[in-house]
């Protein structure tokens, strides 16, 4: 007896169509392409952390039991060719801010473009703190005493 082979069961998806000549299809699930972002916006320079405070309070646990989330703080909606992302990034201080959020933007754009093989139509960045160098020396201090 002949069985029909299905496809799982997913919720927003990308799915390509593969070469001409060939059969088949690849699907890539929204985890991977906020995971592809979340590690282009970490390699930017002047991004400290990603996500508001709860996502890093929740992602300072995970990490602490060495399971990082690098979806974090990335939100993605993934149609059939084209990508929209929303990123919440801490920023270093002193630097410029338009220039972090314009640098993670290429940065996501080019990886998911790469990487995906998806249009992206938009990144939107909001930066949600600034990080302050002097802040984890007084956090050193107080533990020290």
């Amino acid at each position: 007896m002949a069985t029909t082979p299905t496809a799982p069961a997913t919720t927003g998806i990308a799915t390509t169509t593969a070469a001409s000549g060939t059969q088949g299809k690849t699907v890539i699930s929204d985890a991977v392409v906020a995971k592809v972002a979340g590690i282009a916006a970490r390699e930017v320079p002047g991004v400290y952390a990603l996500g508001g405070g709860a996502a890093r309070a929740l992602g300072a646990i995970r990490d602490a039991m060495n399971a990082s989330d690098l979806g974090q703080g990335i939100s993605v909606e993934v149609g059939e060719t084209q990508v929209a992302a929303d990123v919440t990034i801490v920023a270093e201080y002193p630097v410029p801010l338009q220039k972090v959020a314009a640098d993670v933007r290429a940065s996501i754009s080019q990886a998911i473009e790469h990487i995906i093989g998806l249009e992206v139509t938009e990144v939107n960045v909001t930066v949600n703190d600034v990080h302050v160098p002097s802040d984890d020396a007084d956090e050193q201090e107080a533990r020290v005493q």
